[in-house]
């Protein structure tokens, strides 16, 4: 007690002695004493040079999988959720890739393959990042650290060709469980940027891969963890211990070549102004509010470098006439002490929808900290996220590339697939759910001889070709403001209206809902089933059942679950890409005709008695 009681006491307000450690213990949260614990424990494990290890076969590691990433447990103190990526598991991940990546570029042994490593805010961040380096440099490659970066900008490092930053590396890792940032830009005065929460818990983390190829593919993520599991039985083997990987490890402030990056690219838009007049129009001022800390105004130890928490601010925004004096806001907390500003999240975008008419606003723009995912809301309130957004980018995708196919997930709406074919003029091409299964399908699409440049889900990813199909939000945001640019250099001052403009016809549902319903794994109806096989027999059925219905219409060209036409609207009833989870989308011009279709799936699924339709059945209750 007397060394956590040293920790605590090292973070709180100077007035704050170890004599007055009681009162400062009694602010802090539950939460955040959890995050201390952790952090005590990973200093004492860390002291040790030999450490006995638990066993964790191979399928301990696959469990790790989330479809092309790898997410786990990283912090104790959560009831029920043990430590999965420990220090030994996540060398061993790292040391992986490192096999991995030898086995792909096979080359000869005077060259030294080089790895960049990046986190987001997360309170295991600087844990994980020293056991990847640890597992990196084991395999005999150099390690390139980062610190606080983006998912994009991992991928571009293996891009980017300058030796001055150690670029192009051959691998990349980005350790993340994306958080979520937002900001919002007013004409008359400032920004608002605001830092918060996330949407895996404060204990979560995990690892993205990448190569000058892209992202690493299911198979490939299932590869390295089968590597994994084998090195990680070596340690248990001959015995764990923590070794120096300092000699291999070289640290660069990459986020200064990607953001330069983006700042080009607005420049141009705007006829090579150094500092457009556009944005001391429309982003005069930037005003970022620092979050109120989760325990009564006491720090959480967990802090990074006060400019790399703000590189759209910094780095794109000041750069191009932006004045960003009187922020706020800017401290991510690793302990997620506030809603999820999630482009899909009704309370995120209710906040940024608040802050841009509040302030007056051109515009918002929402991004997770990762900034694989954005959105943006215009100087009405309107949010541009979700098919809207897809709306937006495909105006613009189709007007540089006329009758080009934009690939979509699963979700999206019949009024989309409309706005795209008959008033843009190009081609909809829905396809499935999960921004790498996009992606790779416009890619696939493009190699069979179909043209397409734009890829994007509702959740807020998007990628484009010119950009090296790289699911980057920043990116997105700056064909916006490039749109804000080009209007303003061509006389218009009417703001983000540009931009909304581009979005009219677009037909929008009056009802839109996305119901959960879950499967009982240990429902005895499974009969030895996995979830995957029942739900698979509910969808068959479904489909089955659909057939027999003259008011009802199954969609002609599906990839995924069942998607139903029927009373003016559609459904989409799906199995989830990880969980015991069938998700049902309806969308409907009224309240009534979406019930009538959530009736039809009810009817037809009820004899599944281990699928829990409490949410649907509440849905399609009489008002």
């Amino acid at each position: 007690m007397a060394v956590a009681a040293l920790l605590l006491a090292t973070v709180a307000p100077a007035a704050v002695s170890q004599d007055y450690f009681p009162v400062g213990y009694r602010y802090l949260s539950s939460i955040v004493i959890a995050g201390f614990c952790s952090l005590l424990e990973y200093l004492l494990s860390a002291a040790s040079s030999a450490t006995a290890i638990p066993s964790l076969d191979k399928v301990g590691f696959l469990k790790l999988q989330n479809g092309s990433d790898i997410r786990g447990v990283a912090v104790s103190g959560v009831e029920g959720e043990p430590v999965s990526l420990t220090e030994p598991v996540t060398e061993a991940i790292a040391a992986a890739f490192a096999a991995w990546l030898l086995d792909k570029k096979k080359v000869d042994a005077s060259r030294k393959l080089r790895v960049s490593i990046g986190h987001d805010s997360r309170i295991s961040a600087q844990q994980l990042q020293d056991a990847v380096s640890r597992g990196i440099a084991s395999a005999g490659l150099e390690v390139v650290q980062y610190g606080l970066a983006s998912t994009p900008a991992m991928f571009n490092s293996t891009l980017t060709e300058d030796e001055a930053f150690l670029c192009p590396t051959d691998g990349a890792i980005m350790i993340t469980g994306s958080l979520w940032l937002y900001a919002s830009l007013w004409i008359a005065d400032s920004i608002l940027e605001h830092v918060k929460a996330s949407h895996l818990p404060y204990n979560r983390n995990g690892f993205k891969f990448f190569t000058n190829a892209g992202g690493l593919g299911k198979s490939d993520i299932k590869d390295i963890l089968e590597r994994a599991a084998n090195i990680y039985s070596g340690f248990i083997a001959k015995g764990y211990s923590v070794k120096n990987a300092s000699e291999s490890v070289k640290k660069v402030d990459y986020m200064t070549v990607y953001t330069s990056d983006l700042v080009k690219a607005v420049r141009k838009a705007a006829g090579n102004i150094a500092k457009p007049h556009v944005f001391l129009w429309c982003l005069s001022s930037l005003v970022l509010p620092t979050i109120r800390e989760a325990a009564g105004g006491i720090p959480h130890y967990c802090r990074c470098r006060k400019w790399r928490r703000r590189f759209f601010a910094a780095k794109v925004l000041e750069p191009l006439g932006a004045i960003t004096s009187g922020s706020q806001f800017l401290e991510p907390d690793g302990m997620f002490p506030n809603h999820i500003p999630n482009p899909e999240d009704k309370a995120a975008m209710k906040a940024i929808t608040e802050a841009v008419l509040s302030k007056k606003a051109d515009l918002g723009i929402i991004f997770d900290t990762d900034v694989d995912r954005s959105a943006a809301v215009d100087s009405t309130g309107r949010e541009l996220n979700r098919n809207r957004l897809i709306a937006l980018m495909s105006a613009i995708v189709l007007n540089e590339h006329p009758g080009t196919t934009i690939v979509t997930d699963s979700v999206t709406s019949d009024g989309l697939t409309s706005f795209i074919e008959r008033k843009l003029g190009g081609k909809h091409h829905r396809f499935k759910r999960g921004y790498k299964n996009v992606i790779d399908e416009a890619i696939r699409l493009n190699s069979v001889g179909e043209e397409s440049h734009l890829a994007m889900e509702t959740s807020g990813h998007g990628a484009l070709k010119e950009n090296h199909w790289l699911d980057d939000g920043a990116y997105l945001m700056v064909k916006l403001l490039n749109k804000l640019a080009s209007a303003k250099a061509s006389g218009r001052g009417d703001g983000s209206k540009v931009l909304t403009d581009l979005v009219e016809g677009l037909e929008e549902p009056a009802i839109a809902v996305e119901l959960r319903l879950k499967i009982s794994q240990s429902h005895p109806d499974l009969k030895g089933r996995s979830f995957r096989e029942y739900g698979e027999a509910v969808l068959q059925h479904l489909g089955n059942s659909i057939a027999l219905s003259p008011k009802l219409q199954k969609a002609p060209v599906n990839y995924e679950g069942v998607r139903v036409s029927g009373f003016g609207g559609w459904f989409l009833l799906r199995l989830s890409l990880h969980d015991p989870v069938l998700p049902l989308n309806i969308e409907a011009p009224s309240h009534e005709d979406a019930v009538k279709l959530g009736l039809e799936v009810a009817s037809a699924v009820k004899e599944f008695q281990a699928l829990d339709t409490s949410a649907l059945d509440k849905f399609v209750q009489p008002r």
